[in-house]
């Protein structure tokens, strides 16, 4: 018998995936969390209802959510994470020997369990000896500490839910609050072509306490619209740094490096 998941972008548009079979399902205390392994994208981690990465193509969102701000810092030594309990942002923050710490702040420890047990291939590094994982509200967190990261990253799931308030400028204030002067933090940043509202609004907000603010895209063919924005932020200058690549990276490279922010008419027009 067939089964098919779908995922609907919006009342009329979606995503539909040949089902071989359910691995886990259960409720946690903030979602619902659902892992598959599907017929085309192999396993696939669903939360409440969302895809939030498959095995095939989960390399293109954490290699460019991670690399890029690598390449504007000359070193880092503390790297923080917001979210990404599946580990896929961690896993590509520890392929520079210069980290020494990272710190992955999940409120939903269910999430980290089910992906050290199912999603391995995101979750090999989370046992690091320099990972350090704290199960807490990231808004809530940062609120109480000042730990003056060289990077943050904010692999958070789409604005509903537990993750509403990691877009709010309240949240833009405590980050900025826990980074070092020369800091940098990344923002995965919704589809542009179902969630431009959000981004003009993300973006306005971070203007307000940053001097640097950039967007760039990169396609990920699960995610709402086949391509995805993320938005940089910083009171330094962006410009390449760091000369080193990690080996065996399957998308991100020199050249995307040198055209990292290079938009589309449409967006540029959106976003002043």
């Amino acid at each position: 018998m067939n089964q098919f998941f779908t995922e609907f972008h919006d009342k009329g548009t979606g995503i539909i995936f040949k089902i071989k079979r359910e691995l886990f399902s259960a409720k946690s205390p903030y979602q619902e969390i659902k892992v598959f392994e599907t017929e085309t994208f192999g396993r696939m981690l669903v939360l409440d209802g969302l895809v939030m990465l498959t095995e095939r193509d989960e390399f293109v969102y954490h290699e460019m959510l991670v690399h890029p701000a690598f390449s504007f810092k000359e070193q880092v030594k503390k790297a923080g994470v917001i979210g990404g309990g599946d580990g896929g942002t961690v896993r590509e923050i520890l392929k520079y020997p210069d980290v020494e710490s990272v710190l992955l702040i999940e409120i939903d420890k269910m999430v980290v369990e089910v992906s050290e047990r199912y999603l391995e291939f995101t979750s090999s590094r989370l046992k690091d000896e320099r990972v350090s994982i704290y199960y807490e509200d990231g808004v809530k967190y940062l609120n109480e500490r000042n730990e003056r990261f060289d990077l943050l990253f904010v692999d958070s799931s789409d604005p509903v839910g537990p993750a509403v308030a990691l877009y709010s400028l309240d949240f833009y204030k405590s980050i900025k609050k826990n980074l070092k002067d020369d800091g940098i933090v990344v923002f995965q940043s919704e589809s542009p072509w179902y969630h431009l509202g959000v981004i003009k609004e993300q973006i306005k907000n971070l203007k307000r306490l940053f001097k640097e603010v950039k967007l760039y895209l990169a396609p990920v063919p699960t995610y709402p619209g086949g391509f995805w924005s993320f938005t940089i932020a910083t009171d330094t200058e962006l410009v390449v740094k760091r000369d080193y690549i990690p080996e065996g990276l399957k998308y991100y490279n020199k050249s995307i490096q040198e055209h990292l922010f290079a938009l589309p008419e449409f967006i540029k027009n959106a976003i002043g």
